[in-house]
């Protein structure tokens, strides 16, 4: 399985939005995370090219937050403009408002979780390598997860 850079680019960026809440950082990170990969061709092997993205993205997040003083934690506004319903402007707002609560409910590991899946796409087999964990327990916590985000919701919430 050969990876198209330029398409995990984006699913990279967001994965380490999701886990700094800063554009510029996050840009900063993408970037290093893609010259890092690119510096090292003897470990892009067939099925382990998107792992190891993730896995040098993963790493890249965890030691700026060793260096980290304090940051400005904004809103999930990139990641929601992705959920919009295509309903009135009030609506589509509220809905965002309360995904956001939602999301902020849900544990940081939670919420890594669901991007992958859902926002990035990424494959439950390669989630499984990224996390350590088996493709069983994987389904397990994601079922879990959009669970415990209807309950947040009430049973009117779309998932």
């Amino acid at each position: 399985m050969s990876i198209d850079l330029k398409q995990q680019y984006d699913k990279i960026y967001r994965y380490c939005w999701l886990r700094v809440h800063n554009r510029e950082t996050a840009e900063d990170l993408t970037q290093e995370t893609f010259l890092r990969y690119l510096e090292k061709p003897q470990y892009h092997g067939a099925n382990h090219s998107l792992q190891l993205l993730y896995t040098i993205a993963g790493n890249l997040c965890k030691d700026h937050y060793k260096k980290k003083t304090e940051a400005d934690i904004s809103e999930y506004e990139d990641i929601l403009e992705a959920t919009g319903t295509g309903s009135s402007l009030e609506s589509e707002a509220a809905d965002r408002i309360t995904l956001s609560q939602a999301l902020e409910a849900l544990s940081q590991e939670d919420r890594e979780l669901l991007l992958l899946r859902y926002v990035n796409e990424v494959p439950v087999n390669v989630i499984s390598r990224i996390l350590g964990i088996s493709r069983f327990a994987v389904y397990r916590r994601i079922n879990a997860v959009l669970k415990q985000i209807r309950e947040i919701l009430g049973e009117e919430g779309d998932i």
